[in-house]
């Protein structure tokens, strides 16, 4: 590894064996050093690596921001969340989440508060991640003594939706409104509300994640022009038709909300959720039979 920029005493911008951006962390490792000479590394204490050259240079300039200790604090955080997630996240999310924490404490001793206008929307949509954003509440108040106030675990909840999703934090905003907004429509086309806790609330909440995201970045399910696929579609609107009436007032509201049509295929999707989680006993046909008609 070789010097590229010298950022303190502390920490180093570096070029490894392949040529790649890095940034290099130990105590004393960049006193007196200059460009192009060769790091010591029995001083190296941690590696921050994007395999995105954007995002490296996006890390590169928030460690020139933010005190090492936050970025240290949030890749612990980080690790713990892919271990409990166990899913791929946006390599981003250290950057995000690093920019938000330390800005968050430098709120809190300035005693500026943020209100969450989402917050019960997160809390009921995101219940796996809400409670990792309490967990990394806690920690960092463990660890540098800093109570941040309840409203960031659900800040910090959306960066790691955002990141499981590879959006933009703007975008997940958007489809947390829409979301909320939809199950809104939902809930009063059967007149009820659902149970928030159990398992088909949650695999809707999961479809209408991916739907939204489809929905905002243009890449809505198309429908298939095979003739199976199309009896199929007519086969689960006329068995599924309390349900299906529900997806076409999501449809309205979609067009009217956001000027975009769903396909029939986005149809059908939302109709056997929409039966799932308001409990039908309607059967939901696996496959047109040979005597089904349109």
């Amino acid at each position: 590894m070789r010097v590229k920029r010298v950022i303190n005493n502390n920490i180093l911008c570096a070029v490894d064996e392949d040529g790649s951006e890095i940034i290099v962390t130990g105590r004393g490792i960049g006193y007196q050093r200059k460009t192009g000479e060769r790091v010591d590394e029995s001083r190296v204490e941690k590696v921050y690596r994007m395999v995105d050259k954007i995002k490296q240079q996006r890390l590169r300039e928030l460690i020139e921001q933010i005190p090492l200790e936050h970025l240290e604090l949030t890749q612990t955080l980080v690790d713990h969340i892919r271990s409990e997630l166990r899913q791929p996240l946006n390599e981003s999310l250290l950057i995000t989440m690093a920019d938000h924490i330390s800005f968050a404490i430098r709120r809190q001793e300035q005693g500026i508060a943020f209100d969450n206008p989402l917050q019960g929307a997160v809390m009921s949509y995101y219940p796996a991640e809400y409670a990792l954003g309490r967990w990394c509440l806690q920690e960092i108040d463990r660890r540098l003594g800093v109570a941040l106030p309840e409203e960031e675990a659900s800040f910090l909840a959306l960066h790691i939706v955002n990141a499981e999703l590879n959006t933009e934090m703007s975008e997940m905003y958007e489809i947390t409104r829409l979301i909320e907004s939809v199950i809104r429509v939902v809930e009063a086309y059967y007149r009820r509300s659902f149970d928030r806790d159990s398992l088909a609330f949650s695999r809707f909440v999961v479809h209408l994640r991916y739907f939204a995201q489809r929905l905002f970045q243009g890449k809505m399910m198309s429908d298939s022009s095979d003739e199976h696929d199309a009896m199929f579609r007519q086969l689960i609107a006329r068995n599924c038709k309390e349900h299906y009436r529900c997806a076409l007032c999501i449809a309205d509201y979609v067009r009217s909300s956001c000027g975009k049509e769903l396909s029939g295929e986005e149809l059908i999707y939302l109709t056997i959720h929409l039966k799932r989680v308001a409990g039908s006993t309607e059967e939901i046909p696996l496959e047109p039979g040979p005597a089904a008609k349109p």
